[in-house]
């Protein structure tokens, strides 16, 4: 019966480690996440501003705020920030523009 106990107590001191991710899983995911986000924006020379927000498990999401240039010919190359989601769980990346996010530049 002792040895039961202590393979139980073991085995419940064990269960959080099975859940950590190593730092290597960590960088090939935020890698898939910026490869993902950035061909999904469509954006020239995009680049990650900052670090991507990790949401909770619940939430099923990262957040990835990206900056490049509009592809768009009458933009001209102008300046552009989307916000992309990308879905754990499906490995999606969904974007939307936000250069509402930045000040506007005053007269």
């Amino acid at each position: 019966m002792k040895a039961l106990t202590l393979a139980c107590l073991c085995l419940i001191a064990l269960t959080p480690l099975a859940h950590a991710s190593s730092p290597d899983a960590w960088a090939a995911y935020d890698k898939a996440v910026l490869a993902s986000c950035t061909k999904a924006s469509g954006l020239k020379n995009a680049k990650p501003v900052g670090n991507a927000a990790q949401f909770d498990d619940r939430v099923g999401y990262t957040a990835l705020l990206l900056q490049g240039q509009y592809p768009q010919k009458h933009m001209k190359g102008a300046q552009g920030t989307e916000l992309c989601l990308y879905g754990k769980k499906s490995k999606t990346a969904f974007v939307t523009e936000w250069d509402s996010i930045r000040p506007s530049a005053k007269p």
